[in-house]
């Protein structure tokens, strides 16, 4: 995928001026997300599962060398063929080399970030092959001609009116169709996809070393279709996606599903142990290609390496006051909201990415929904530090925060300073931090007293 990341302010202010609507719809979907979430954190104890998810991250990361060879070793043990890709053209020659050899004309596809970042569609698309995003979501995106907004969601920026003028355009449903007739013409085109496909492609949220079981988790049931109906299966698999032992399901499982969607557990949970054998039914052929595309480099970063915990979750995008505001879109890249700001200037490069960082209030909601507790704030602070160190932050803003050091280390200064400036107007128009300030809010008014002047008054009173 074609990043855009560094024209994130300048899309983030387009959207909210041209689609006001989007603000409303990502704001609804990702508090019923979160308040879901939080009742879910609620009824466990939510704090030790943190932290044990945590360490077993850890570990795998710190030992990723080990596991990925053991996961490659059960993984042929089953019948998997297993690929390496270290680039997305590599991931592309895998994929070339399937359709190929199988003849493939129809693909179905289940919900995958990483075939986003690799750019699957449009290489099948390329080669002929009529591709079809089989989750809901993924397949209104897909009539439109849209990246994902959420990564759980990735239509949760559409409202129900445009659903319905998109299928009325596209199906002929009545304009104001219920969402349930909406639901059953996608499931019949689907369905007929699901049973000529002769290749079905997929993600996966866990790949477990221990015995090579992929683990995939979904709500409506595609992922399952796709992954067993058609005689070829390719699942694209981060490595970082990798669990230690067959057990640590039990503990990731209910936590992501409970950080995604405030589930106890998803809906649907496939664990897929290889191809069909003799007398089963299931795809006659499984590839499991493991992706790197950045993740090495980003493992050696002494303080990124942390964002490869990531469940991909979205707890962090529904919890984020600045995501609610525009959605997924403006952030430019595959990884949206605060853990796209610390995950993207490590898979891209900061000079590409470095607006991210800064899309944040530093509240730390983030850190608080994180099931595998990422330090999103510290990591946020620690690429705008390197943004600066490497000169692509305004010249004005060292100027300027040079000279409000000194003001704000001398006293004197500082009181010289404050008077001077509130016998002034302010230039709101002309200086940039002002006018970024004010754009959406009145213009700033100085106080008639300094503060230090306000709290002697305040201390006499008392």
């Amino acid at each position: 995928m074609r990043a855009k990341a560094k024209l994130y302010p300048k899309e983030a202010a387009r959207l909210i001026r041209e689609k006001p609507g989007v603000r409303e719809a990502v704001t609804g979907a990702t508090l019923h997300f979160e308040r879901n979430r939080l009742k879910a954190y609620a009824e466990v104890p939510i704090e030790a599962w943190r932290e044990r998810a945590k360490a077993v991250k850890d570990h795998v990361l710190t030992h990723l060398d080990h596991y990925l060879e053991l996961a490659e070793r059960r993984l042929r043990e089953n019948g998997v063929q297993v690929h390496w890709a270290e680039t997305p053209e590599d991931a592309h020659r895998v994929l070339r080399e399937v359709v190929a050899r199988h003849g493939v004309k129809r693909a179905v596809k289940a919900k995958s970030m990483l075939t986003e970042e690799l750019g699957v569609n449009p290489l099948l698309e390329a080669l002929g092959v009529e591709v079809y995003e089989t989750d809901l979501g993924e397949y209104l995106i897909q009539l439109l001609g849209e990246p994902p907004s959420h990564i759980v969601g990735p239509a949760i920026h559409l409202s129900l009116e445009e659903i319905q003028r998109l299928f009325h355009q596209r199906f002929g449903t009545p304009l104001d169709a219920p969402p349930e007739a909406l639901a059953q013409v996608a499931r019949r085109v689907l369905r007929e996809a699901f049973l000529t496909a002769e290749l079905g492609i997929s993600g996966a949220n866990f790949l477990v070393a221990e015995t090579g079981t992929l683990a995939l988790m979904e709500n409506e049931g595609n992922i399952r279709l796709s992954t067993s109906l058609p005689r070829v299966h390719v699942a694209f698999v981060g490595i970082e996606k990798l669990l230690p032992r067959f057990a640590d399901l039990a503990l990731f499982l209910p936590l992501a599903a409970r950080a995604a969607t405030g589930q106890r557990l998803s809906t649907f949970v496939s664990l897929i142990q290889g191809p069909a054998r003799e007398g089963e039914e299931g795809p006659l052929e499984v590839h499991v290609v493991l992706v790197d595309n950045g993740r090495t480099a980003l493992l050696h970063d002494p303080e990124a390496w942390e964002t490869l915990r990531c469940l991909r979750c979205g707890a962090c995008l529904n919890a984020c006051p600045v995501y609610r505001q525009t959605g997924g879109h403006p952030y430019g890249y595959v990884y949206s909201g605060p853990i796209g700001a610390v995950l993207d200037p490590g898979l891209l490069t900061l000079e590409e990415a470095y607006p991210l960082p800064y899309a944040s209030t530093l509240c730390g909601a983030c850190l608080e929904a994180c099931p595998v507790k990422i330090p999103i704030p510290k990591l946020l602070l620690a690429w705008r530090h390197r943004a600066v160190e490497e000169g692509l932050t305004p010249s004005w803003e060292h100027g300027a925060m040079r000279a409000f050091r000194k003001v704000m280390e001398s006293p004197a200064l500082y009181r010289l300073f404050s008077k001077g400036l509130r016998g002034l107007p302010l230039p709101q128009d002309l200086l940039p931090l002002l006018k970024a300030w004010t754009e959406g809010r009145g213009p700033l008014k100085p106080s008639p007293k300094p503060f230090h002047e306000l709290w002697k008054e305040v201390e006499r009173g008392g």
